[in-house]
């Protein structure tokens, strides 16, 4: 699951582009990488967390100009 985790971190710093891809991808991530913590493979559950809490952001930010912009249209 830690590597899995990792991986979904990774696609989510591409995927915050679409957030309907985003969203999905980003939090199965941070589902996985919680529940791998307490394997031997810490660090990498934790770098895959990491990355899909920033990708997460990068989504939530991107839907609130999207929004914005399609606003002010």
């Amino acid at each position: 699951m830690a590597t899995a985790a990792l991986v979904l971190g990774i696609i989510s710093l591409i995927a915050w582009l679409l957030p309907l891809i985003g969203y999905p991808v980003t939090i199965v991530g941070i589902v996985l990488g919680a529940k791998s913590l307490k394997s031997e493979k810490r660090k990498m559950a934790m770098v895959g967390m990491i990355l899909s809490i920033i990708g997460l952001v990068l989504t939530i930010i991107n839907s609130i100009l999207g929004v914005i912009i399609a606003s002010s249209l």
